[in-house]
């Protein structure tokens, strides 16, 4: 019973300690830059594929020492970002203004801003611009394969492969293909460009290279413009090595034993 009034002084003493901690924190809590931002996220719900969107993302230094942005990154370059002032006084405000290019782009999409800054509990912030873009029907073009090695073959032969265009679009498709020696069938005729190809539907195209003089690597492309606004220009690459008749025979020789 006798120790009660001793742990009743323990017990303030504590408690005054732990009030004495909380002050000197909430003293200094208020020390230095504070970067505060109205908003930190715009979605601007649907849009239409190709629109431009700008936001202006305002903030204030909540803080009692001047406020200095230090950088301002973006997570892909369809991003840009206008800061307006770098430096901000105690109390004063800034904006950072964003704009954002949906071409090429499809459903929902978000994109980042980071903001770097001397705000000691925030020396990161992240912002974010998101938007719900639809796109209108088009064509789309797409191929079975992109590229082909053809290994070793001799430099009197000519050079063939073939590919599939598909059109994964709404609309038709229509492909022309160059190159400045290649000929180009489907269906063993030759053709006409531009290739028309229907929404869901397909076309095998051939390309013939006259035969190459030139021995050693062969790198070759084949260009192909078409009507699809999200990928109006590809490539198809051929590669593969050209030898003699003479470097053949004796590649023969010398493996002929592994070959038979």
């Amino acid at each position: 019973m006798g120790k009660q009034p001793s742990t009743k002084k323990h017990m303030s003493f504590v408690l005054m300690i732990i009030f004495l901690v909380c002050s000197v924190s909430l003293f200094f809590a208020g020390k230095g830059p504070s970067l505060k931002f109205e908003k930190d996220a715009i979605d601007f719900g649907k849009v239409k594929q190709g629109k431009v969107l700008t936001h202006v993302f305002k903030f204030k230094n909540e803080g009692d020492a001047t406020l200095s942005i230090k950088r301002v990154r973006t997570s892909c370059g369809c991003t840009a970002v206008v800061l307006k002032n770098k430096e901000v006084p105690p109390g004063k405000t800034g904006e950072i203004k964003v704009t954002f290019n949906t071409r090429g782009y499809s459903q929902k999409v978000s994109k980042y801003i980071y903001v770097d800054s001397n705000d000691p509990g925030q020396p990161s912030k992240k912002l974010t611009v998101s938007a719900q873009i639809e796109v209108p029907p088009q064509p789309r073009i797409a191929l079975d394969r992109y590229s082909q090695d053809l290994g070793l073959f001799l430099a009197e032969e000519e050079i063939r492969t073939k590919t599939k265009i598909k059109n994964i679009g709404e609309l038709e498709l229509e492909v022309s293909c160059s190159h400045k020696d290649a000929a180009f069938y489907s269906g063993g005729k030759k053709v006409s460009f531009p290739l028309k190809i229907r929404a869901g539907k397909e076309t095998e195209v051939e390309v013939r290279i006259p035969p190459r003089k030139r021995k050693g690597m062969m790198r070759e492309y084949i260009l192909m413009k078409s009507n699809d606004p999200r990928r109006p220009t590809l490539s198809y690459y051929i590669s593969g090595y050209v030898i003699s008749k003479e470097q053949l025979k004796a590649l023969f020789a010398k493996y002929k034993d592994i070959l038979d």
